[in-house]
């Protein structure tokens, strides 16, 4: 399970970089809602579109607060 956490990581983070803008490189693990001055509101709305598009998954108004790091995120797509 630990190998597919790891590529579903890599996923999510290549997914936040397209959405952003951004290099690979600038997403972190760790990267957390804020980190970067493309991840702000609007930047987090973009970030929402590519989840649902690339994973599939519906995110809502009681979500879309709660996924604002690559964890949060990571652990919400295990989830669905």
């Amino acid at each position: 399970m630990e190998g597919t956490n790891e590529e579903l990581e890599v996923k999510v983070r290549t997914a936040l970089a397209k959405a952003l803008s951004v290099s690979l490189d600038d997403i972190t693990p760790e990267t957390e809602f804020g980190d970067l001055p493309q991840w702000d509101s609007m930047g987090h709305m973009e970030v929402m579109m590519v989840l649902e598009d690339k994973f599939g998954v519906e995110v809502n108004a009681d979500t879309i607060g709660e996924l604002a790091s690559i964890p949060a995120i990571c652990k919400y797509i295990l989830g669905k």
